[in-house]
């Protein structure tokens, strides 16, 4: 039986240098390998085996809008049925398997992931935008997901030695957490490996079965992960792949009866939209649904004169413009005080200015945006902007052929504009300007949503305040706001960024399992 001991302590994936010419050259061999796949058929995937369906995605190359990444089946409602029946059968038999086995198979998943790194990097280059530092960060999350959440579900197997109950004599008692059930996970379309992997994994070492719903305009990556995870061992059937019409499948598996779960990770309105839906008793359901949820932010960095404003310039531009502003917890506002306002204003235009934009697989540091309805309504919101304040850089549309935008800062935003306000989820950045430090923290606590934040300043005094007051799940001091690493900054916000999940911390397995108490007469 594998225990504890057999793991080595866990460390994070190293990211790859790429100015080594070894690296380099492996990248480029990746991004040819997979470019000769592009253009396959991958179908449904259940009870384990491929199912046809008439209807099909495109998954199409953000910064070439005429290259077909890949289709993918389209599930209906009946075949969301067929997964959910499967799903149940299989769970019967994967709640037994034991803890230690689990995680192994997790393991080895990533120990296949980490062998073929920069082919599924590779992959999220031509789907989803990715430069090569983001893909391989992202190929990087997904390894540390399942290597943290092997071993912490060891560790919870083991809860009652590690947190022994109090003694009572003439009794045996005994707490354990046991899996759920079948869950429905959605993960997002912008770390379309790592939350994929980190979602499906933490449910399935947990003892759960689950229903996977990959986005629709990264499906592929979620196959290449299904496949993987087969591979590795994991039975067929414990994973549905089910891509599909989240208004059509999605919320048909939301509101099953027989749903024990829902992990989901996306925009505000569809996480409020599937919580509703989760609330409401089906008929024969005999559980109160959970819903653990990711839901984004208006993240932002606040600047007070005592700060190192050229560290401050670089978190900012490097916290807005990373993927194109696409993570839950870009920076896209920042808060400035008035003494060194125009300062920073300055440093950060002249940064910005600076980015390069060209095509991902050439490693550009700025590219596509994900699809035609961001596009489109990022334009809408620089739109916006115009009138809300005054424009430093950018603005405008980027290269033919893809959907790009160039990286935009409006300047002098009222704390209640629109872009002050709204998360955008595009490279798109809102400069204000307060009196003091303290009404900057006002201004960046003057939001509905509490994912990350950051505080720039050399005051140790306002440096404890800040801790203390600025509302959000991961606040940073004098660094940027991105780049969450698995163990080190369990991640998860509060208000409408989530229920504060905490992925990739220590209690995160607890959403997917049932405390059970189990109390023995001796003697």
């Amino acid at each position: 039986m594998m225990t504890n001991q057999l793991f080595p302590p866990f460390a994070n994936e190293p990211f790859t240098d790429f100015s080594q010419e070894d690296n380099k050259k492996a990248m480029q061999s990746a991004l040819a390998a997979v470019r000769a796949s592009l253009g396959q058929h991958y179908p449904l995937r259940i009870d384990g085996k491929a199912v046809e369906t008439d209807g099909r995605i495109t998954s199409i190359n953000p910064a070439k809008k005429d290259e077909v990444v890949g289709t993918v089946g389209k599930a209906s409602r009946e075949l969301a049925e067929e997964a959910m029946q499967s799903a149940l059968a299989a769970f019967e038999l994967w709640k037994k398997v034991p803890a230690e086995e689990r995680a192994g198979y997790l393991v080895k998943a990533a120990e296949l992931m980490r062998s073929r790194k920069h082919e599924f990097s590779a992959w999220m280059v031509l789907e989803a935008g990715k430069n090569w530092g983001e893909a391989d960060a992202d190929t990087a999350e997904a390894i540390d997901f399942l290597e943290y959440y092997a071993r912490e579900m060891i560790k919870l197997s083991e809860t009652n030695e590690r947190q022994p109950l109090v003694k009572l004599a003439g009794e045996d008692n005994k707490l354990t957490y046991i899996p759920l059930g079948v869950g429905v996970v959605i993960p997002p379309w912008n770390f379309p490996l790592a939350i994929c992997a980190g979602m499906t994994s933490a449910a399935l070492v947990a003892g759960n079965t689950v229903v996977l719903k990959p986005a629709s305009t990264t499906p592929v990556i979620a196959y290449k992960f299904y496949e993987l995870m087969v591979e590795a061992g994991v039975p067929a059937n414990v994973i549905q792949y089910l891509p599909g019409s989240g208004g059509e499948i999605g919320d048909y598996l939301t509101g099953h009866p027989k749903t024990r779960f829902i992990s989901f990770t996306g925009s505000k309105e569809v996480g409020l939209h599937i919580n509703k839906l989760a609330a409401e008793q089906a008929e024969s359901q005999i559980w109160m649904k959970r819903v653990i949820a990711e839901m984004g932010g208006k993240d932002g960095i606040v600047v007070d004169e005592t700060a190192d404003l050229e560290a401050a310039a670089d978190a900012i531009v490097a916290s807005a413009f990373g993927f194109q502003g696409q993570k839950c917890s870009a920076g896209s506002r920042a808060v400035i005080v008035e003494s060194v306002y125009d300062k920073v204003v300055s440093m950060v235009e002249e940064r910005t200015k600076k980015l390069v934009m060209g095509l991902p697989e050439d490693n550009a540091p700025v590219g596509p945006v994900i699809d035609e309805t961001s596009y489109n309504r990022i334009l809408g919101y620089i739109e916006k902007g115009r009138k809300e304040g005054r424009l430093l850089a950018g603005g405008g549309k980027g290269l033919d052929g893809g959907y790009f935008i160039e990286p935009t800062v409006f300047a002098d935003a009222a704390p209640d504009a629109v872009i002050m306000q709204e998360e955008i989820f595009g490279p798109v950045l809102a400069l204000a300007k307060a009196s003091d430090w303290q009404e900057a923290i006002a201004i960046y606590n003057n939001t509905e949503f509490g994912l990350t934040g950051a505080f720039f300043s050399g005051n140790e005094q306002r440096i404890q305040t800040a801790l203390e007051t600025m509302h959000c799940g991961n606040l940073y001091i004098n660094r940027k706001c991105t780049g969450a690493l698995v163990g080190v900054h369990p991640f998860g916000g509060f208000n409408m960024s989530g229920t504060d999940s905490k992925a990739g911390g220590h209690d995160y397995l607890l959403l997917f399992t049932q405390a059970k108490l189990t109390s023995r007469r001796i003697g």
